[in-house]
């Protein structure tokens, strides 16, 4: 132990301590921008600095260790003059319209200046401005960036995409993406990742409300809309709802305020998905397809974005099951229009995700008869429709549990887990057991894939089934996804089905989620799907009667004719960008690049 005086106080923590921490251990905040705990402690905000007794310069807290003896200010005159130059000279770079910008009252930048009481500008505002798709799922506002790193760091050091870098010296620094590219030609995931750990606007997603908001108030458009597991997990965060307020029915009733004609829960289609997917499973196992490599999940597009550009030789191990979403549009634009008597044109198929990566996978197309159009028309974040509901004056309170619309109106438990890390896996188990077996396991029979903490990057198992052995794996985060291919590439691991998520912990962390500054929600939300899981009528895919009923009247069994037509894509369909050649130390080499002298 360290013994230390922090403003006047006598504090004992232990050896390899940050004064950060040992600040908060006795209630003091020293305000920060840029540090995020094991992930960037660079001190490159320098907002954190504090005063050491006996040192003329000031110190930063957030990386530097405690020290037997030290006797520490964290709010002498000196500390918050240096402050608030700091913050002024930060907010010259910055574009300060918060009235316009979607992170207003949810700013680190904007809370500590006005905290600090900034409320003039010592320093000549100058923005830098860099062009950029506007219609690409992922924004980055340039003017609103502060070089904080951590966008940088999140990429490098949890997902492995090297998508960011730092370029320029001085004030002309800045963040861009890597190797001179755009972000079109960048091998992007989607993941969002970078967008929930920026503390302030400088990432976010496209914006898509406008796009709902017109169809909502188009007579000629029926909107029929799905919400994911994940965001019953999420969405009363910002809005001020306990775990046990935030129910998947305040949603429907919000979305019914807004103007929507049908409103489903995503868990039947992820029902749906695991009846296609359990049984493309035994397939392939019955011919003898996974002695080599194992078919995995394909319902996470930041996976599939990931593994076609960084890993393409394992698409072909993909299954062939569309997402829940995906299949969902389809089955809206086919068999529903054709209950309720409507062209598939006319529905208007709207998502809400708590991912960025469904931005992109609505562009894929739906071929139906004559008809071509899009499986999903739009997407939805969580933050957009939280938004949304804002914006329409809903007084939340008042919310009240309403039912989804019928003919879909049944979902399992199984389908509630998809949304946390190995919940795929768990559900397309459960199934798979009783077509192999004939009979029900217990619910939990197959728990142990599930990730217990945000360290768990892979789960693994075996299980016995009608004797034959199982070897499964559920991985989460990219970075932990690459470590994972390339173990199976070298003949070190060995399974017969993997569930892959791109952001860690599942859809549960994606980046469509709330954002709360320094802190990792996914696994908390985690545990309120399973609770959910646990209390649910029904808890397997195959019992669900609804979908039950929709196999018996349209799609006759999984697998079928009918059930590849719109259930299940093809892969090779679309490409990504290839994965950049990189140096040892993951840099991207430009070939582009002419050598100078």
């Amino acid at each position: 132990m360290v013994n230390l005086t922090i403003d006047r106080l006598p504090v004992s923590v232990k050896e390899g301590t940050t004064l950060m921490e040992a600040a908060e251990s006795i209630g003091i905040h020293i305000p920060h921008l840029c540090y995020w705990k094991g992930l960037n402690e660079i001190a490159a905000c320098r907002v954190c600095v504090i005063e050491l007794e006996g040192r003329d310069h000031l110190i930063t807290a957030c990386n530097t260790k405690v020290e037997e003896g030290m006797v520490i200010y964290t709010n002498s005159p000196k500390v918050r003059l240096d402050r608030r130059l700091t913050v002024q000279l930060i907010l010259s770079q910055h574009d300060c319209r918060c009235a316009t910008c979607v992170r207003s009252g949810n700013c680190s930048l904007q809370k500590i200046a006005t905290d600090l009481n900034v409320q003039d500008g010592l320093f000549e505002e100058r923005l830098e401005k860099q062009p950029w798709d506007k219609t690409f799922p992922l924004i980055r506002q340039s003017e609103k960036c502060i070089k904080c790193m951590r966008c940088v760091q999140v990429c490098d050091k949890i997902q492995s995409l090297n998508i960011w870098d730092l370029e320029g010296t001085g004030s002309r620094s800045t963040i861009n993406v890597t190797g001179n590219r755009t972000i079109n030609e960048a091998d992007c995931s989607l993941c969002g990742q970078c967008i929930t750990h920026c503390p302030v606007g400088a990432l976010h997603e496209r914006d898509d409300t406008e796009k709902l908001w017109r169809a909502l108030a188009d007579p000629n458009k029926t909107v029929v809309v799905q919400v994911a597991p994940a965001v019953r997990a999420a969405w009363g965060e910002d809005l001020g709802f306990t775990r046990e307020e935030a129910t998947i029915g305040k949603i429907f009733d919000a979305l019914k305020k807004m103007g929507a004609d049908y409103v489903f829960d995503s868990c039947f289609t992820a029902d749906l998905t695991i009846m296609e997917e359990a049984n493309e499973l035994l397939v392939r196992l019955g011919k003898g397809e996974l002695k080599d490599r194992p078919m995995f999940t394909s319902c996470c597009p930041g996976w599939v974005r990931f593994v076609k550009s960084e890993f393409p030789q394992f698409v072909k191990q993909l299954s062939t099951a569309k997402s829940p979403m995906q299949m969902f549009g389809a089955v809206m634009k086919s068999y529903f229009a054709e209950q309720i008597g409507k062209k598939p044109e006319d529905i208007f198929s709207v998502a809400i995700m708590p991912c960025l990566a469904k931005k992109g996978e609505a562009n894929m197309e739906l071929f139906y008869k004559e008809y071509a159009g899009h499986d999903t028309d739009c997407v939805i974040t969580t933050r957009e429709l939280i938004r949304m509901i804002k914006g329409s004056s809903i007084i939340t309170d008042r919310l009240t549990d309403i039912e989804p619309d019928r003919i879909f109106h049944d979902a399992s438990g199984a389908g509630v887990i998809f949304g946390a890390t190995g919940g795929v896996m768990e559900a397309a188990l459960r199934t798979a057991y009783y077509a192999i077996m004939g009979e029900n396991c217990a619910p939990d029979a197959f728990k142990n894939v599930r990730a217990s903490s945000q360290e768990t990057g892979v789960t693994e198992a075996e299980f016995e089934l009608n004797g034959q052995i199982l070897r499964i794996a559920a991985v989460s985060g990219l970075g932990n996804t690459r470590n994972l291919l390339k173990a199976i590439e070298r003949g070190e691991k060995h399974y017969e089905f993997v569930e892959v998520m791109a952001c860690p912990g599942g859809c549960v962390g994606g980046g469509g989620q709330p954002q709360h500054d320094g802190m990792e929600m996914a696994f908390e939300r985690g545990k309120n799907l399973y609770f959910l899981d646990e209390n649910a009528d029904i808890r397997r895919s195959h019992e669900n009667p609804d979908v039950k009923a929709l196999y018996d009247n349209y799609f006759e069994q999984p697998l079928s004719h009918k059930s590849h037509m719109l259930l299940h894509t093809d892969h090779n369909k679309w490409q990504m960008p290839p994965s950049p050649q990189r140096n040892r130390n993951g840099y991207v080499i430009n070939p582009n690049a002419k050598l100078q002298g």
